[in-house]
């Protein structure tokens, strides 16, 4: 009981205590009634203030003294003012205010206390938190760049007729801002061309985010695309997560192998794309968002819709732009321009000195099927390139690392090349040197003769046209 009753007096000895200790440390303190009137004011406030002891300050109102003070705010609100940075005259002081409460809660008055009277105490302060504001700035920078593509359209690579198509439809749907459903084997590039239609649309500079179906669990899907409310579930974010609908929102949401999508997500990603809201998991909340969606498949997504795995009303959601890769066997005309992007790519990437394909490592190339498309090829470059010291891919090199009587282009019944010699590989070289002049010619006439946009459409660098122009004698 003696500890009950001694309470109040130890609680008002530790605020009396304080606030001497508080008045010492500051360089001023005042204190005032419920009308912001001054009722008490120490000596170093009053120097601060130029004030001396024979100027009768106190029942004054605050402002008369000091035109800038917001005590009366204080008193009117009841909410303390911590630190603030009030201006007298020429000075500026770094001050607290405070509320002062009588035993039924009401305001009486305010007590205000002048912690600094330069702001060059605060300059470490300031330089801390500076510090932490541009580290968290460049943190906010570098993820904004990993959201940002790595692959334009200079690096679709290819002559034909049918990429260079593929070039032109990518600029076109670019342009617009309705779903493109992108159909093509695997390894044919289909994240590549997504990539350069989002850097060449208007929403290049927000983010680009792909999520792969296949590669995400099927109950963490909804989660994935749509976030989660805090505490959602078991082992959920208490802080809640955005789904990738959200990171990409003012972007592009690319998803990769659509068709493997369950179809109770299906439901809600149809709802998304036509309403623009999302509904975090755990969540009653509707969350706006603003999303373009590139979609792409290596499936036949109609057979999918036919045997209702995959939703009608989503596929004609989804298709309605389409552009559709053809596999490497169907362009074996892009083998060599394709060839020395990669190998460039492979020795830029640390494994060794540039490679080149002779004659018949060309061939070596257009005799395969390549199922794998080009991320087959590049597999099968990278290890020939590691495996010689010459400067040349021949034909022997190239076929050590294809697979044994699987996948070529000619049959057993039909007749066996002439062997791999220079002078019998001549007249493909020729027809493909002829091919690639043309191509290199009709590029130079689209562009009025400019050799960095020819070089673009071409899907080449600006060094490798200069070889070619003067390899073949254009200009």
């Amino acid at each position: 009981m003696m500890a009950e009753h001694g309470k109040p007096e130890v609680h008002k000895r530790a605020v009396e205590s304080l606030f001497d200790v508080f008045e010492n440390m500051c360089e001023g303190a005042l204190s005032v009634d419920r009308h912001a009137r001054i009722v008490w004011i120490n000596d170093k406030y009053r120097s601060l203030l130029d004030v001396g002891e024979q100027d009768d300050v106190l029942g004054r109102d605050i402002e008369d003294i000091i035109p800038e003070s917001l005590m009366r705010t204080v008193i009117e609100t009841g909410q303390p003012i911590p630190v603030d940075i009030m201006r007298f005259q020429e000075n500026y002081f770094v001050v607290s205010r405070l509320p002062l409460h009588n035993e039924s809660g009401d305001v009486i008055g305010a007590v205000g206390f002048v912690l600094y009277d330069s702001l060059d105490y605060l300059k470490p302060l300031i330089s801390k938190f500076e510090g932490l504001q541009s580290r968290l700035s460049s943190a906010e920078r570098e993820l904004a760049q990993s959201r940002r593509t790595r692959y334009g359209l200079s690096h679709i690579v290819g002559n034909s007729s049918q990429m260079v198509e593929i070039r032109r439809q990518a600029r076109r749907v670019a342009q617009v801002q309705s779903p493109v459903l992108l159909l093509g084997e695997t390894g044919t590039g289909k994240e590549l061309l997504a990539q350069s239609i989002h850097a060449l649309s208007p929403r290049a500079d927000g983010p680009f985010v792909a999520v792969n179906m296949g590669a995400v669990p099927e109950n963490l899907l909804e989660a994935e695309f749509f976030g989660t409310a805090p505490g959602a579930y078991t082992g959920a974010d208490r802080r809640g997560r955005k789904g990738k609908f959200e990171v990409a929102s003012g972007g592009t949401l690319f998803l990769d192998e659509i068709a493997d999508m369950p179809v109770q997500l299906q439901v809600k990603l149809l709802r998304a794309l036509e309403e623009k809201v999302i509904e975090p998991v755990g969540s009653n909340d509707l969350r706006a968002v603003d999303v373009r969606i590139l979609a792409a498949t290596s499936q036949d997504i109609d057979a999918k819709v036919k045997d209702g795995t995959f939703r009608k009303d989503l596929y004609y959601r989804l298709n309605v732009l389409q552009i559709e890769i053809p596999p490497l066997r169907e362009r074996v005309i892009d083998l060599r321009s394709l060839s020395e992007v990669l190998l460039e790519q492979i020795a830029f990437s640390g494994a060794g000195p540039a490679k080149e394909l002779d004659a018949s490592g060309l061939l070596a190339l257009q005799d395969y099927a390549w199922p794998g498309n080009v991320r087959e090829m590049r597999n099968v470059l990278e290890r020939a390139a590691m495996d010689t010291d010459d400067t040349v891919l021949t034909a022997p090199v190239i076929r050590k690392f294809l697979p044994e009587g699987k996948d070529r282009m000619h049959s057993e019944a039909e007749p066996a090349p002439s062997p791999v010699m220079p002078f019998d590989i001549e007249p493909l070289a020729e027809r493909v040197a002829q091919v690639e002049r043309e191509a290199i010619a009709d590029a130079l006439r689209a562009t009025s003769g400019k050799k960095a946009p020819a070089a673009r459409l071409l899907g080449m660098s600006r060094s490798t046209l200069y070889e070619k122009l003067e390899e073949y004698g254009l200009s």
